[in-house]
């Protein structure tokens, strides 16, 4: 085998990894913080990528659709969070998940009336097209753009969360939210806020996914179970644990499918059994809220 090739192909699993974080980042937020498995989380990507088309159709540029689409879909997280979700805390954890279940139909079926049925190609922006000579092969420009754009992504999360009072109070929060209620906190305008960071983050996942995947009804379908994978193969409302896990999930997948084409599909879900079997919170996760 070219090692030349290897290399080209580990780099795919980078790009693909990338975009996996994005879609399990925002699922890890929603369910670390608020202990709320998101079903619709599939389906507020796909609304994401939608979003995304629609602004670059009125804008004609793709970097309004970078900042528009996730704030507008963010703030639909909000109303979500505060009409659906808010009434369910407290309740067994199966309601909330029937809820956000019954509401991703809801948003795909919407998504059909108002676009249609068919896939809608979402065109590489211009200035991105090409290919990027790395000394051991050409790579796609776009891909690099996107693994770059979502370090920094991580990057400002991570120092929002490590080094404001905003970061303290959503770590404190999501550890012991009692004890922040009688500090004074107003936990569920917290909790409203976090939701609405993660559904943006979706969010932004799907535009950044959108010029390398059609955009369709049927894409969060794909996009849940990739979510799910990445989540429970790093743990359960564990950020780095999804960080982690979507490059592993992204190079297994790419290198599968340049040794074994045919098993590239099933290989996140056997490399989830096996995590499982070893570790059963996860990598990253902690005992009793694994899967």
């Amino acid at each position: 085998m070219d090692a030349q090739l290897v290399l080209m192909q580990l780099l795919s699993g980078v790009a693909l990894g990338a975009v996996l974080i994005m879609t399990a980042l925002g699922f890890a937020i929603v369910f670390g913080m608020l202990t709320v498995v998101n079903f619709a989380h599939g389906a507020l990507f796909m609304v994401g990528a939608y979003a995304g088309l629609f602004v670059v159709e009125r804008t004609g540029s793709f970097w309004w659709a970078l900042l528009l689409a996730p704030l507008a879909v963010g703030a639909f997280g909000l109303l979500i969070e505060r009409m659906l979700i808010r009434p369910l805390y407290g309740r067994p954890a199966d309601d909330p998940i029937l809820l956000t279940f019954g509401l991703g139909y809801v948003l795909i079926e919407g998504v059909r009336l108002v676009f249609g049925t068919q896939g809608i190609p979402f065109a590489t922006p211009p200035a991105l097209v090409g290919v990027v000579n790395l000394g051991f092969g050409f790579f796609p420009l776009y891909r690099l753009v996107v693994i770059g754009v979502v370090a920094l992504i991580l990057v400002v999360l991570w120092l929002a969360l490590e080094k404001t009072k905003f970061g303290l109070i959503v770590r404190a929060g999501a550890r012991d939210p009692q004890m922040m209620q009688v500090l004074g906190v107003d936990i569920r305008r917290l909790w409203l806020i976090v939701f609405g960071i993660g559904i943006g983050i979706t969010a932004l996942g799907g535009v950044l996914a959108a010029p390398m995947r059609n955009v369709s009804p049927e894409m969060g379908s794909i996009v849940l179970a990739e979510a799910f994978v990445v989540t429970v193969v790093g743990g359960m409302g564990s950020l780095f644990g999804a960080v982690v896990a979507g490059l592993l999930v992204g190079i297994v997948v790419s290198l599968t499918s340049l040794f074994a084409p045919e098993m590239a599909t099933i290989s996140m879900f056997a490399l989830m059994a096996i995590v499982l079997l070893v570790r059963p919170e996860g990598l990253f996760g902690k005992p009793g809220l694994g899967v």
